[in-house]
């Protein structure tokens, strides 16, 4: 299902359609792909403008769904997933050499991650060089800060003393979260609120561990989030030196955070997905209620 005019629609809530006042988010799940209109700065609910079941999340996939909603006519800002983000590029999935869009960061040169903030700028993005498969569609794209969150509660959580306390706590604040997801540090928005909120949560981990949780809510507070505090660099530097410190992998989202921190946009409580997101977990839901059936 698609929407291919959306001026009506927009018009039909009782509101004036203004494209630069929107942006679009992109999210799927394993059984369907979403396509959401937001308002900048949330001031008007989200408007689902493609829902498509058992579609794959594939470059072709990406291609369709912006022809059918006629993206070439409105250009609106477009933000998703790291996923998404790539295929939108052109870029090769799974754990590349040079998964970066921006430049030739090497994902697999552990030595010099956390040392070495510049690297080579890309030049183009040229069907096969490095692990560019496609050419790019839309390239007025920006990093979603809730997915940004969501990577690095994933890191946190990996770099965990698995046999502390912390690690421990987590596991049985979630008790209907399953081992594996835990380990892996997958959570969602609202779980990952409750712990920020939790001051027991303080007491169980170590020093390492409570100094990378405090630069995380702090990063999300000050830069992340509705605010960005006039020394958000430093706070982002501080999270770098926190999660090098806990033993934490350089995940790409990390790799954003320390060498182009210029590419996110000024306002992020702006541009919010947060609504996107909520709408994904609600979906999730029906899907699983209605599967099967």
């Amino acid at each position: 299902m698609f929407c291919n005019d959306v001026c009506c629609v927009v018009e039909v809530l009782g509101h004036e359609f203004i494209p630069d006042q929107w942006h679009l988010f992109i999210d799927s799940s394993k059984v369907s792909l979403k396509v959401l209109l937001l308002c900048n700065r949330n001031k008007f609910p989200s408007i689902p403008l493609a829902h498509a079941t058992n579609m794959k999340e594939s470059y072709e996939s990406m291609k369709l769904l912006l022809g059918k909603i006629k993206y070439d006519k409105f250009q609106w800002k477009l933000c998703g997933d790291l996923k998404v983000v790539a295929l939108l590029f052109g870029m090769q999935l799974g754990y590349t050499k040079y998964c970066c869009f921006l430049c030739e960061w090497d994902s697999r040169d552990k030595k010099n991650h956390y040392e070495n903030k510049l690297w080579p700028k890309r030049t183009s993005l040229a069907p096969g060089e490095k692990n560019v498969v496609n050419p790019p569609l839309p390239e007025n794209i920006f990093l979603p800060p809730i997915h940004i969150k969501l990577g690095l509660m994933k890191n946190f959580v990996k770099g965990m003393d698995k046999t502390g306390h912390g690690f421990q706590y987590v596991r049985n604040k979630f008790p209907n979260v399953n081992d594996t997801k835990i380990k892996e540090g997958i959570f969602i928005g609202p779980q990952i609120r409750q712990l920020m909120q939790d001051k027991q949560f303080n007491e169980d981990m170590n020093e390492t561990e409570i100094n990378t949780w405090l630069s995380f809510k702090r990063i999300c507070e000050d830069f992340l989030g509705n605010h960005k505090a006039a020394n958000y660099q430093d706070v982002v530097q501080d999270l770098l030196t926190s999660y090098k410190a806990m033993g934490c992998n350089m995940s790409l989202k990390i790799h954003f955070l320390e060498s182009h921190l210029d590419f996110f946009p000024e306002n992020l409580d702006e541009v919010s997905d947060e609504h996107g997101e909520r709408f994904h977990q609600d979906i999730l839901a029906m899907e699983k209620w209605y599967q099967g059936k």
